[in-house]
């Protein structure tokens, strides 16, 4: 069996969400020894994750220096944590195998993701990312061409446009570490968004590419039989935070595409990684499932989480 492990970026912070590099590396040991025991059991595992505070970082940093230095741009930001994350994570992983006698080799590839240059998002970006600024320090922003909307008392923010991921431009090399036997960290934060020119040439952009879908596409890329989207919480909750909450189980994706119809799930947390579970069932007729790290293994054999089965 050949799961695609989705690992949300906060699961690269402690639990108070801080993000410092001693909190990444703890956090990355606890959710690498989940993957272990997924190797232990002959369950082949290939790892996505999210990557939204490690560049909320770098966006923090860029700010502070932006009258000094011209800004790092997002697709920068998206290579830069690739890498360190996947580092972090090798390292966790390789020191996990260790413990359980377990001989997998590990690599992480830095991976762009194709969209299109006409995508709807860039024409009216509305993806608001990094932390709330006073205008006249956005302004200093706006002048290195980054868009900014005053959101009122809470200051000015950052908006991006967020495109479809159409293709994983990297997918040959993916796969024949795959087919190798590597465990392989690859896609991170949905992907380096890149753009096709017409004489055939790629580009970044400044584009943030949702990372669950990604994840979905990723793993129909590598033809995983499981897509896993590890988050916080147990399962997927219909009514959530009301008296009438009630966990889901197993779900047929018609009766989990009905749900997202009835707005059961909040667009910013649950409702991207209920639409990334239903597009791979959808497009492969494999199941998904969301659940936290705790509950990985079980998930994988369908007796937790929220298992998002084809009709």
């Amino acid at each position: 069996m050949r799961v695609l492990l989705a690992l949300g970026g906060n699961a690269m912070t402690n639990p108070d969400g801080r993000a410092r590099p001693e909190d990444q590396i703890e956090a990355a040991h606890v959710a690498m020894s989940a993957v272990a025991d997924l190797l232990q059991h002959d369950v082949d595992v290939v790892i996505t994750h999210g990557n939204g505070p490690q560049v909320g970082n770098l966006l923090v940093k860029n700010e502070l220096a932006a009258a000094v230095v011209p800004p790092v741009p997002l697709d920068w930001c998206g290579a830069q944590t690739q890498g360190t994350l996947g580092f972090v994570l090798m390292n966790a992983l390789d020191a996990a195998l260790r413990k359980r006698d377990i001989d997998r080799p590990t690599a992480t590839i830095v991976t762009r993701a194709l969209v299109a240059s006409d995508d709807a998002g860039f024409t009216r970006p509305t993806k608001p990312i990094g932390r709330f600024l006073p205008r006249e320090d956005a302004e200093v922003l706006i002048s290195h061409g980054e868009i900014w909307e005053d959101r009122g008392e809470k200051g000015w923010r950052r908006v991006v446009a967020s495109p479809e991921p159409l293709e994983v431009v990297d997918a040959p090399a993916v796969r024949a570490l795959v087919e190798a036997g590597f465990v392989v960290v690859a896609n991170g934060g949905g992907g380096i968004p890149v753009v096709q020119d017409q004489d055939g040439t790629l580009r970044g952009v400044e584009a943030v590419i949702d990372k669950d879908l990604g994840a979905a596409l990723m793993a129909r890329t590598v033809a995983a039989d499981v897509l896993v989207i590890a988050t916080d919480v147990p399962q997927a909750v219909l009514r959530y935070g009301t008296p009438e909450a009630e966990d889901i189980g197993r779900v047929q994706v018609s009766q989990m595409e009905a749900y997202v119809a009835e707005g059961h799930f909040a667009s910013g947390s649950m409702g991207p990684k209920v639409e990334a579970a239903c597009r791979f069932v959808r497009a492969t007729g494999h199941p998904s499932v969301i659940t936290d790290l705790d509950s990985i293994l079980d998930a994988v054999e369908g007796r937790a989480g929220t298992v998002v089965l084809p009709d």
